[in-house]
């Protein structure tokens, strides 16, 4: 495994917003995702940033300036269904290729499990009807090469 962070073979954040920047505008373009991100948020690609640089070792800033409550909040009563949170997967990847990230295997791996974990937490989120319901996560995840640390 690669001695540097997630975050840091991504490019770090200006690598991971030009990512976030792209990936955002394909969600708001695709039939199946648009309606669960609506017309978009002005802020919404900063706090994918945040997230994703977290998650991949990178600051802390979406923890300290928006909090993972707010991530919860964000995908109650959406109801994702399998097939958008596959799209979104799918989005993601295309992405990754669009924007010129590292195309090595462990990243693509790394980002792809990182993915496949965050879709699911959104899933059942997003259909829990009480507290209990909710993916016990409460915190972000932080991601390495061999996957959730």
């Amino acid at each position: 495994m690669p001695d540097e962070t997630l975050f840091e073979h991504a490019g770090g954040e200006e690598g991971l917003h030009r990512l976030e920047d792209h990936f955002y505008s394909s969600v708001l373009a695709d039939p199946l995702l648009q309606p669960l991100f609506g017309a978009g948020q002005p802020t919404h690609v900063e706090h994918l940033t945040w997230f994703t640089a977290e998650s991949f070792g990178g600051p802390d800033r979406f923890s300290r300036e928006l909090g993972f409550r707010h991530l919860i909040d964000v995908h109650r009563h959406l109801n994702i269904t399998e097939e958008q949170r596959q799209r979104f997967v799918d989005l993601y990847m295309a992405a990754l290729d669009a924007v010129g990230m590292p195309g090595d295997k462990p990243f693509r791996d790394a980002v792809r499990d990182h993915l496949e974990f965050g879709t699911h937490v959104a899933m059942q989120n997003s259909r829990a009807a009480t507290e209990e319901e909710l993916h016990p996560l409460r915190e972000v995840p932080i991601w390495t090469w061999a996957g959730n640390g």
